[in-house]
């Protein structure tokens, strides 16, 4: 089972941080097509991937998730933009 690091920005320009095994499952859930997805999403729809990326257990995961939420919105855009995300984020 692969699982996924992402970014999303929200409808309000904030960005969201989160982590799964079913991206597009997710991403459903958090813009209100499926039941479920974040607390934090369900007042700042629609939402949109700018950013993933995969890891090989949940514990990489949610290590590189809590790297993540901890950057500043500066370092979180820099990621975003930096070279070789290429084919890893998504409009």
């Amino acid at each position: 089972m692969e699982w996924r690091v992402y970014i999303l920005r929200c409808a309000d320009g904030s960005l969201y941080t989160g982590i799964t095994t079913d991206l597009e499952r997710r991403l459903r859930e958090h813009n209100g097509e499926l039941p479920g997805g974040a607390r934090y999403t369900r007042g700042r729809r629609p939402v949109r991937l700018l950013w993933r990326r995969s890891a090989s257990n949940r514990s990489e995961a949610c290590q590189l998730e809590s790297r993540i939420k901890r950057m500043t919105r500066t370092q979180k855009l820099d990621l975003i933009r930096r070279p070789g995300n290429a084919g890893k984020s998504q409009r």
